[in-house]
């Protein structure tokens, strides 16, 4: 009994293991060749959302968030916040561990732009 429950842990970490590349494999799969963008998840809190928008603005020009530009308005955080990091993921690839954000990010197939504020 104790041999068996020792094999045990393995089997289930090697099992993991096996998921998670094939889910990290398939995920990769369904959105080559199509045009992804990157937004802010809905349940992110307000201290995340700041966080990602000082970050990515750090990595790439946020100019069009500044007030008078095209995508100033809605003025609140998620709206920002996906904005910027949406040109961080655009601007490293569009590949999906440039929008994870510590795990603040979606990779969307569906184009968020706006009026007159479009997502690159």
């Amino acid at each position: 009994m104790a041999r068996g429950a020792a094999r045990t842990p393995s089997i289930v970490f090697l099992s993991f293991v096996l998921l998670l590349i094939c889910f990290v494999a398939g995920g990769m799969q369904s959105v080559q060749g199509q045009k992804t963008w990157c937004v802010a998840k809905p349940s992110s809190d307000e201290a995340t959302l700041l966080g990602n928008i000082n970050y990515a603005c750090s990595q790439v020009d946020c100019s069009l968030l500044q007030r008078g530009r095209a995508c100033f308005y809605p003025d609140n955080l998620m709206s920002h916040a996906s904005i910027a990091m949406n040109l961080y993921y655009q601007s490293r690839g569009r590949n999906p561990w440039n929008c994870f954000f510590k795990n603040s990010g979606l990779v969307v197939a569906t184009d968020p732009s706006y009026g007159s504020c479009g997502y690159a």
